[in-house]
C-alpha cells in the first residue's frame, strides 16, 4: 500500500484524535488504563511512518482540557504513563530525527511530566525531519481565547492596532504560530466528531474517520488515510473547473 502513495502530494501536517482506548480495553475485559498502555505501540507506528515517508509534522491530541474531568485515578495513571511514555521513546524519536514539542497548557500539567517533557524536546531540539507536536491539556477553545487574550494585550500595550489583525496575525498568536494548518485530521474508533481539537487550524482540513480503535492502529491504516486524502479534490470554496485553470 505504502507504494501507491504520491510523495509529491503529502500532507504537510496530519493531525490524529486517539480515541477509543477505553473501548478497546473494555472488549479485552480490563480497566480503561489497560487500552492506554496498549495505545504506545499505535504512537510509534504512526509517528515512524510519518517520519518515514516524510512528512513534516505530526499532532497527536494526548490529553484535552476536558479530559482533567476523568476520574482522579485515571488521570494519575495517564500523567504516570506520559513521563514513561516521553523517557522511554526518546531513543525511538532520535533513532528517527523526529523533534518533539508540544501545544497546550504545559503549566498545568504535573511538574514530573513538565520536566520529563522539557528535557525530551531538549534532547530532540537538533533532529531536523517530523517534528511531533504533543496536544497536552490542549481545546480549540483554549487556544482561540489564549490567542484573543495576547492580541488584547498587544493592542493595549500599543503593539498592534485593532485594524492590523487578520487572519495572518491571528494565526501567529495561536499555539501553532508559524506551523502549517494540518491538511488532514484522523480521528479513530469512528467518532464523527472534532471534540474542541484544533478548531481554527482545521477550517480547510480533509477529515478521515475509520473504525479502527487506537491501540490497533498501525503504519497500513496511515496509509489508507493518506491515499484517501490524495483522491480528493481540495478546492478551499473554488469550484472544480477554477482549480484546473
Amino acid at each position: 500500500m505504502k507504494e501507491h502513495i504520491d510523495s509529491s502530494n503529502l500532507p504537510q501536517h496530519i493531525a490524529v484524535i486517539m480515541d477509543g482506548n477505553g473501548r478497546w480495553a473494555k472488549r479485552q475485559g480490563a480497566a480503561r488504563v489497560f487500552g492506554h498502555r496498549n495505545a504506545i505501540k499505535a504512537v510509534r507506528e504512526v509517528t515512524e511512518g510519518c517520519a518515514e515517508l516524510g512528512v513534516k509534522y505530526l499532532t497527536l491530541y494526548a490529553f484535552s482540557t476536558e479530559n482533567w474531568n476523568r476520574p482522579k485515578f485515571e488521570v494519575d495513571a495517564l500523567m504516570t504513563l506520559l513521563v514513561h511514555t516521553i523517557r522511554g521513546e526518546i531513543k525511538t524519536l532520535m533513532d528517527n530525527n523526529v523533534r518533539l514539542g508540544t501545544i497546550g497548557n504545559i503549566n498545568s500539567l504535573p511538574a514530573d511530566c513538565r520536566r520529563e517533557l522539557t528535557e525530551a524536546i531538549r534532547e530532540t531540539n537538533q533532529n531536523t525531519g517530523l517534528t511531533l507536536l504533543l496536544a497536552l491539556s490542549y481545546s480549540g477553545r483554549w487556544d482561540i481565547l489564549e490567542a484573543t487574550r495576547k492580541l488584547a494585550a498587544d493592542v493595549r500595550d500599543g503593539k498592534l492596532t485593532p485594524e492590523q489583525i487578520d487572519e495572518t496575525v491571528f494565526d501567529q498568536h495561536l499555539a501553532t504560530g508559524g506551523i502549517p494548518d494540518p491538511e488532514l485530521m484522523i480521528r479513530t474508533s469512528g467518532e464523527m466528531r472534532i471534540s474542541n481539537f484544533m478548531l481554527w487550524q482545521l477550517a480547510y482540513a480533509e477529515l478521515y474517520m475509520p473504525d479502527v480503535l487506537w491501540p490497533d492502529f498501525r503504519k497500513a491504516h496511515l496509509y489508507e488515510a493518506i491515499l484517501s486524502y490524495q483522491q480528493r479534490e481540495r478546492r478551499f470554496g473554488k469550484i472544480s473547473e477554477q482549480l484546473v485553470k
